[in-house]
C-alpha cells in the first residue's frame, strides 16, 4: 500500500510504500484497551497514604483505669474509633503499573495505526522543519493539509522549532518517533508525521 508525502503547502512530493506488517495490521479493540490501561495507570503516583494509630500524633498512655468509671473502656487516644485517631485499612503508597510485553505494545500500536490509515487520519510529510516558531504560522499550515482538531505531530525529539511553535496549542503534541503510544495515537484525531519519524517508526514496529 502506498501513501502521498506532501510538503508544508499541500503539495504530493511523492510517494511511498507503507508496509501492510505494520499499517495492514488487523483491528483488536481488547488489545488496544488492555494497552490503553496499561499506559493510564502507569501516570497513577500511587502516593496515596493515611495514618494508622502507630503514627497519629498522642500519648500512648490509658485515658483511664479500665473498670469502675461506668465509661467504655479505652487504650489509648491515638485509637481509629477516636477523633483524629489512626485509620484503619487505609490506602498505602503502592504503583498501578499493569505489565505488557513488548510484542503486545507493538501489536497493539500496529493496530491502532492501521485504523487511523483506514480512516484517512494519517498525514506524511516530507518534513517538518519550519521557518520559524510561531504557533499560528503551524496551525494555518496543518489546516491546509486539513489537520483540524487534535493532532500527533511526529518527527525527531531535537525538533526545537517544532517543539516551540507547537507546545502553546493544546490541540497538538509533538512526539520523538520512538515515544509513539496508544494512547496518543487514539486520543488524537489525526497523526502526522515527517518521512523521517516515520522510517523510525517502521523499523522499530516491523521487527
Amino acid at each position: 500500500m502506498k501513501i502521498a508525502v506532501k510538503n508544508l503547502n499541500n503539495e504530493t512530493v511523492r510517494e511511498i510504500e507503507l508496509p501492510e506488517s505494520v499499517f495492514a495490521y488487523p483491528y483488536k479493540e481488547h488489545l488496544i484497551h488492555t494497552a490503553v490501561q496499561a499506559y493510564r495507570a502507569g501516570l497513577r503516583a500511587g502516593t496515596h497514604k493515611t495514618k494508622v494509630r502507630s503514627e497519629v500524633a498522642g500519648a500512648g498512655r490509658k485515658l483511664w483505669k479500665q473498670k469502675g468509671t461506668g465509661r467504655a473502656r479505652i487504650g489509648s487516644i491515638r485509637s481509629p474509633l477516636w477523633r483524629k485517631g489512626g485509620t484503619v485499612h487505609g490506602p498505602v503508597p503502592h504503583s498501578y503499573q499493569k505489565s505488557l510485553s513488548a510484542g503486545e505494545k507493538r501489536n497493539a500500536l500496529r493496530s491502532a495505526l492501521s485504523r487511523k490509515l483506514a480512516e484517512n487520519a494519517v498525514v506524511v510529510l516530507e518534513s517538518l522543519e519550519l521557518e520559524n516558531h510561531h504557533t499560528a504560522g503551524l496551525a494555518r499550515q496543518l489546516a491546509g493539509l486539513g489537520v483540524a482538531g487534535k493532532a500527533l505531530v511526529v518527527d525527531r525529539h531535537d525538533n526545537e522549532m517544532l517543539r516551540l511553535a507547537a507546545r502553546n496549542n493544546p490541540r497538538l503534541k509533538t512526539v520523538d518517533a520512538l515515544a509513539v503510544n496508544v494512547y496518543d495515537v487514539i486520543d488524537r484525531r489525526h497523526l502526522v508525521l515527517s518521512t523521517q519519524a516515520l522510517v523510525r517508526l517502521v523499523e522499530v514496529l516491523g521487527k
